[in-house]
C-alpha cells in the first residue's frame, strides 16, 4: 500500500518572511484564502514568526483581526503557528503568565497546530507554552532548531525529540531554517528519530543552499510524513520546494499525495501577481548561494539583514557583515540562528562592522543571552567575551523564566484607556511601544485626522494621486537642514492642532509624520526650501559637538530615558535606550557629570548626529 505523504503550505508565512521581509499585507491573502482552503494542505502555517511584529510595526495591521479573518476563510484547515517557546512571537523571554494568556488566545482565536521550538534549543523554555497549548486540545509540534557546529550531533538531536515527547508533543519537526540539512543527514536523522520516538516527522527545510528538494526526498525514504512548502511564484531562492514541483515528483515515486492540481494553479496565478507588489522588499535572489554552508544565516534574516543595512546606508559593507556573523556564532556558543538568536548575532555582528571595533556597542539582547537570560548555550560562550560583556556579573543558570515577574496585569494597567480587549494587552505586552504606537494611529484614523491605510500603501497611492486632488502648489522639494539636503515630497496633510498643522511627508523616499509651526521661509529657486522653524521632530536637538554630548550609534528609536535633568551619572551609566534594527541598546554615559538637559522622548526618531542629552 502506498504511503501517503502529506503538506503543509507556508505561503501566507515564512514565504513572504524569507522573500520580502514579512511584508505581505492581509488584503493579499484574502481572496486566495477560500482557494487555499480547499487544496489539500494538512495545514496552513499562516502566524506567528515575524508576522505579529511586521502587522503592527510596517503594515498598520492588527495581526489578531489577520488571525479572525483568515479562520472564517478557511473553516476546513487547520490553521498553524510558529510560536518560540518562552519569546512567542517576540525577541525576548516572556514570564509565564503572559506565554499562558498569549497561547489561550491564539487557540481560541483560531489556532488548530501550535509549532513550537527555542532557538537554543533549551527544552526548558518551551515547556509552559507546550503544555498549555495541549490544555486547550491543539496538535502541538516539537520542532528542533537544526544546525551545524562542533557540538550538534545526531544524538543531541535524537535526544531532543524524546525530551519533547515525553513532554507530549503530537509530531516531531526537524526546523532546519537556514538549509543546512543534507540529503544523507536528513535520512540518518529521520530514521533514527522514527525509530526511538515513534512520533510522526515534520520536514521544514529552506532552499538557500541548493539542497531542499534532494533533503525532502531522502526524508520521505527515510519515513517522514509531513512537508514544507510554498506555492511556486513563492518557492524557492530563500524560500521553500515548490508545492506543485514536489507532490509531482513524490507521486511519480510512488507516494499518495492528495493535492487538487487547479486550486493550486489558482494560487499561483494568485500569488505571481501578489509578488510583483512588493518588489521593494524582495531579495531578488536568483539562484542558490552555497555560502550558506559558512555563514548558515536563514532566509527569513537574509532578507531582513538586508532591509536592516539599507536603512543604514551600509548596504556595501554586507560582505563584511556575513564575515562577522560565524565568528560572533563562535564567540557565543554556536546558537542555532534561528529568531531570536539570528537577529541577536546579526545585529550584534552589524554593530562590530559599522562600529569599526568588535563589541564596542551591544545590544541589550547580546547582553541577555550572555548573561543566560535567553537560556543555556549550545557551547560554553568564551570567557573573555563574558568578561567584556557582563564584567564581574555572573550568568544565571537556571530557567530564565523563573526569574521573571508575572506581568500581564502590570500591562494592562498601563494601556488602560487605548487597549480594547485582551489582545490588544497581549500585542502590548510583546511590543510596548510599536503596540501603543499602532493604538494611537487606530484612534487618529477613526477620528479622521488621518487617511485609513497603511504608511507603505498612503505612500504607494499618493503616488498614483489617487488620494488627493491635483496640488495648487509645488508638493516636492530639496530642503537643507544644517546644511544637509533631503529629497522631501509631501504626502498628505493633518488636521490643524494648537496652531501646528501635522504632515505627512517622504523623506528621502521614507514616510514620516511631521509637525510643521508656521514660520517657514521658502526659497523660491530650483524647488529649494529652507525651514528656519520647521521640522519639531528635531530642529530644536542641537548637533553632537561637546565630550558630554550622549548619542545613538546609528539612525534609532528613543524607546526609554533611564535619567532626568539634575541626575548625578558616572561615566558609562545606562542613560538611555534605543531601539535600531529591531534589536534594544543600551546607551552609556560618555562622561561622569550631571544631566543638564534632554531633548528627546520616548518614541522620538534620532540621528547619529543627535544629541539626546547632554552631561557636564
Amino acid at each position: 500500500m502506498e504511503k501517503k505523504l502529506q503538506f503543509t503550505d507556508v505561503t501566507l508565512r515564512d514565504a513572504h518572511q524569507s522573500l520580502f521581509a514579512t511584508r505581505m499585507k492581509t488584503k493579499d491573502m484574502i481572496d486566495i484564502a477560500p482557494v487555499i482552503d480547499k487544496a489539500g494542505f494538512w495545514s496552513v502555517e499562516m502566524w506567528g514568526g515575524a508576522t505579529f511584529d511586521a502587522c503592527l510595526r510596517f503594515l498598520r495591521e492588527d495581526p489578531w483581526e489577520r488571525l479572525k479573518i483568515l479562520r472564517k476563510l478557511m473553516p476546513n484547515s487547520k490553521l498553524q503557528m510558529l510560536l518560540r517557546g518562552q519569546n512567542l512571537v517576540g525577541y525576548r523571554h516572556y514570564p509565564d503568565d503572559v506565554v499562558k494568556a498569549f497561547v489561550r488566545k491564539a487557540a481560541e482565536n483560531g489556532i488548530d497546530v501550535f509549532r513550537v521550538f527555542d532557538a537554543l534549543n533549551d527544552l526548558r523554555n518551551v515547556e509552559v507554552a507546550v503544555e498549555t497549548a495541549k490544555e486547550c486540545g491543539k496538535i502541538v509540534e516539537g520542532a528542533i532548531s537544526y544546525t551545524i557546529s562542533p557540538v550538534h550531533t545526531e544524538d543531541l538531536y535524537v535526544e531532543l525529540a524524546l525530551q519533547y515527547k515525553d513532554m507530549g508533543v503530537d509530531i516531531i519537526t526537524i526546523k532546519d531554517m537556514a538549509s543546512l540539512l543534507s540529503p544523507e543527514k536528513a535520512y540518518s536523522l529521520v530514521k533514527a528519530i522514527k525509530e526511538e520516538t515513534g512520533l510522526p516527522v515534520h520536514i521544514h527545510t529552506h532552499c538557500t543552499s541548493g539542497m531542499a528538494e534532494m533533503t525532502q526526498l531522502k526524508a520521505a525514504e527515510a519515513g517522514a510524513d509531513l512537508f514544507d512548502v510554498a506555492i511556486s511564484p513563492m518557492a524557492s531562492d530563500t524560500s521553500h520546494p515548490a508545492t506543485e514541483t514536489m507532490a509531482y515528483v513524490l507521486k511519480e515515486l510512488g507516494y499518495e499525495i492528495d493535492l487538487d492540481k487547479e486550486a493550486l494553479a489558482k494560487m499561483a496565478k494568485h500569488f505571481k501577481e501578489v509578488r510583483k507588489h512588493y518588489q521593494k522588499y524582495d531579495m531578488n535572489f536568483k539562484g542558490v548561494d552555497a555560502g550558506v554552508l559558512e555563514h548558515q544565516i536563514p532566509g527569513g534574516m537574509m532578507s531582513n539583514l538586508v532591509n536592516q543595512l539599507k536603512e543604514q546606508g551600509a548596504l556595501d559593507r554586507l560582505e563584511e557583515v556575513l564575515k562577522e556573523i560565524p565568528r560572533v556564532r563562535e564567540d557565543l556558543g554556536y546558537p542555532p540562528l534561528v529568531t531570536p538568536t539570528s537577529q541577536i548575532v546579526g545585529t550584534q555582528a552589524v554593530l562590530n562592522v559599522l562600529a569599526g571595533e568588535r563589541y564596542k556597542m551591544i545590544t541589550q539582547e547580546t547582553k541577555n543571552y550572555v548573561k543566560g537570560l535567553y537560556g543555556k548555550p549550545p557551547a560554553p560562550i568564551k570567557e573573555e567575551i563574558i568578561k567584556k560583556i557582563l564584567g564581574d556579573e555572573q550568568p544565571i543558570t537556571c530557567r530564565p523564566a523563573d526569574l521573571l515577574e508575572p506581568e500581564l496585569e502590570r500591562r494592562r494597567k498601563e494601556i488602560e484607556g487605548l487597549a480594547r480587549s485582551e489582545e490588544d494587552v497581549l500585542s502590548y505586552c510583546l511590543f510596548p511601544q510599536v503596540a501603543k504606537e499602532f493604538f494611537e494611529w487606530r484612534e487618529k484614523v477613526e477620528k479622521g485626522e488621518i487617511p485609513a491605510i497603511s504608511e507603505e500603501d498612503l505612500a504607494d497611492t499618493l503616488e498614483e494621486e489617487k488620494l488627493c486632488p491635483q496640488p495648487l502648489a509645488p508638493t516636492e522639494f530639496i530642503i537643507n537642514v544644517h546644511g544637509e539636503s533631503y529629497h522631501v515630497k509631501i504626502a498628505g496633510v493633518g488636521h490643524k492642532t494648537d496652531g501646528k498643522k501635522p504632515y505627512f511627508i517622504k523623506i528621502d523616499g521614507r514616510l514620516e509624520e511631521v509637525v510643521v509651526e508656521p514660520l517657514v521661509e521658502v526659497v523660491p529657486t530650483a524647488g529649494e526650501v529652507e525651514i528656519s522653524g520647521g521640522l519639531t521632530s528635531s530642529s530644536k536637538r542641537p548637533k553632537a559637538i561637546k565630550e558630554g554630548d550622549v548619542t545613538s550609534p546609528m539612525p534609532a528609536k528613543v524607546v526609554e530615558i533611564k535619567v532626568k535633568e539634575g541626575d548625578q551619572v558616572n561615566e558609562g551609566d545606562v542613560v538611555a535606550i534605543v531601539e535600531a534594527m529591531k534589536m534594544q541598546n543600551e546607551v552609556h554615559a560618555p562622561i561622569s557629570g550631571t544631566v543638564k538637559a534632554i531633548y528627546v522622548k520616548p518614541g522620538d526618531q534620532i540621528n547619529p548626529d543627535e544629541v539626546i542629552m547632554t552631561i557636564e
